[in-house]
């Protein structure tokens, strides 16, 4: 899969793309039954009670069917035509959503350093937990960022309650569907169910100078295990995301690899 030259446009231009019917139904089922067998095993599935979001990271790292979505022609094409075929896998978070998710963005970079691919596992509607999206507000030069604007202040400041801010559009999709959008671009969820079940894949463009590399090292760390002085007792990328990977898989995981055990020594993967 290749992205066409208008749908790169309407990524750079508006901070997202949906993908609709990306994977099929018995794939995506395969993908599901996975997920909820990782969850369960390492991510705190089984004692969810939809007081609060449950979240693991490394949703696809844990089980070798997973894994291959990083070998997945339709995922390198797609995230390939926005980050460039060297692109980095920088890991992800799955979960067990609950309630709202306001208004923010993923990152703060201004550029498209990073990206996410999402995948929804339920089908989501505007009254029960779509991703919304404020198309265009990843760049440095919309209102919201020049103007420093709170869209979830936007009943107290605007007379609009949050879900309505004006130019939202809310991405309406069904299991199968995969939506890959800038980190910088605010995005939001309203009126969803206690256990909305929904996994991503974060992802970097490849360091070629020492700007990407010192943008890369702010990135690896807050976006990975150890990040944000969060002691998870895990490494990046092992066992299965690592053990499984041939030399092509490899290109999409040295970098942040390397990066994370020199950051994160504790958690650095010891010689067997």
């Amino acid at each position: 899969m290749t992205l066409t030259p208008q749908q790169r446009q309407f990524f750079h231009t508006f901070g997202y793309l949906v993908c609709p019917r990306l994977f099929d139904v018995d794939e995506i089922a395969t993908i599901t039954e996975e997920f909820e067998q990782s969850i369960h095993t390492v991510g705190a599935g089984a004692d969810h009670d939809g007081s609060k979001r449950t979240m693991f990271g490394g949703p696809i790292e844990h089980r070798p069917a997973l894994c291959a979505l990083l070998d997945d022609e339709r995922i390198l094409g797609l995230v390939g035509s926005v980050l460039g075929s060297d692109f980095n896998y920088a890991s992800g978070d799955g979960n067990y959503y609950s309630g709202d998710t306001g208004w923010h963005p993923d990152g703060n970079w201004g550029q498209l350093f990073a990206c996410k691919v999402a995948f929804y596992l339920d089908p989501l509607s505007a009254t029960t937990g779509a991703l919304r999206v404020i198309p265009g507000s990843q760049r440095p030069g919309h209102f919201i960022r020049t103007e420093n604007v709170d869209p979830n202040d936007a009943f107290k400041v605007f007379g609009v309650a949050p879900p309505e801010f004006p130019g939202r559009l809310v991405l309406e999709t069904v299991p199968g569907d995969v939506v890959i959008f800038n980190h910088d671009l605010y995005h939001a969820s309203f009126g969803g169910s206690t256990q909305r079940r929904m996994f991503t894949m974060n992802l970097t463009r490849a360091c070629a100078n020492p700007e990407d590399e010192a943008t890369l090292r702010k990135y690896v760390s807050v976006h990975s295990p150890g990040g944000y002085n969060v002691d998870t007792g895990a490494g990046m990328f092992f066992p299965t995301m690592l053990d499984t990977a041939d030399e092509r898989r490899m290109r999409h995981l040295q970098q942040c690899a390397e990066l994370h055990d020199e950051l994160f020594p504790q958690f650095c993967r010891r010689p067997t």
